[in-house]
């Protein structure tokens, strides 16, 4: 497989990191630095730059933001994905990583608090491998140049536009370069996403202005249509989504949580990076949702 590492080269690997047999879960793609000699960077100096830059004492969240498990002193090679999964774990553990960053950790205010079953094992493995998992949910979602949304937008080729007055903080607003029937915009996320997505509601012919917001914020739609704009996008769909669009007049588009989402970890991961010269590769374990 090719691996694209963070100064701009291509180098080969003999394959991507895979989960071990018995997972029910393979790793489709690694990207990363590979061919150099990383320094060593001290946990608190990591978690202290991200707290720093995405500033999570902001956000009223549903889970802590930052680290969550402690791991080593020290970190050499850190791996990135979206979700603080099985497969992620063991493709760390595999490249000998001290620490993972993730934009879905754990610990989430509505989950049963004891280490059972799943939880179970996925921690005992952070622990007995002496890994770290930091995890940023809406920070990472709404930086405004290496979030989720930011990253979205990029990949999509939409054009920033000015804050609109009564949209919610996390949605971003934009326009296409070139309107576009509903049709081709669908077809447009299908190329770049590598995912394609569900088009429901009805708006203009042409699709110019749009506002997004990744993961599970299909019910900011109403104020997007309020604001006036042709289309919202997002990860997910609920039954209400449909009726809301058909009858708000707005195009909807469900891209995926998981395909939506996958861009704010490689950015800041890369971001890291640079600024402290370790390694840092982003693992992509197939998520269909």
């Amino acid at each position: 497989m090719k691996v694209e590492d963070s100064r701009g080269s291509e180098v080969r690997q003999d394959g991507p990191v895979r989960a071990r047999r018995g997972t029910g879960s393979g790793v489709v793609a690694c990207r990363g630095r590979s061919q150099y000699t990383p320094e060593m960077a001290a946990l608190r100096d990591i978690t202290a730059l991200l707290d720093d830059l995405l500033a999570p004492d902001r956000y009223t969240d549903y889970a802590p933001n930052g680290l969550q498990v402690e791991g080593a002193a020290t970190v050499t090679r850190m791996l990135g994905g979206v979700t603080a999964n099985l497969a992620l774990i063991e493709a760390a553990i595999a490249a000998e990583a001290e620490a993972i960053l993730v934009h879905h950790g754990w610990f989430w205010k509505s989950e049963d608090p004891r280490v059972l079953g799943i939880k179970r094992r996925r921690l005992e493995l952070l622990l007995r491998h002496d890994i770290s998992l930091i995890a940023y949910h809406l920070p990472l979602d709404a930086h405004p140049e290496l979030g989720n949304n930011a990253g979205l937008g990029r990949v999509l080729g939409l054009e920033p536009g000015v804050t609109v007055a009564g949209l919610p903080e996390l949605v971003m607003c934009g326009r296409l370069p070139t309107p576009l029937p509903a049709a081709d915009f669908a077809a447009l996320i299908s190329r770049r996403l590598g995912r394609e997505p569900l088009h429901v509601g009805s708006g203009p012919a042409r699709i110019h202005r749009i506002a997004w917001c990744t993961g599970a914020a299909q019910d900011y739609i109403e104020d997007a249509a309020r604001a006036g704009f042709d289309a919202y996008l997002s990860g997910e769909i609920s039954e209400r989504t449909t009726h809301i669009a058909r009858e708000a007049g707005i195009h909807y588009y469900a891209a995926g949580h998981h395909a939506t989402e996958r861009y704010g970890v490689q950015a800041v991961g890369e971001h890291l990076a640079r600024s402290l010269d370790i390694d840092f590769r982003f693992v992509d374990v197939d998520n269909p949702v």
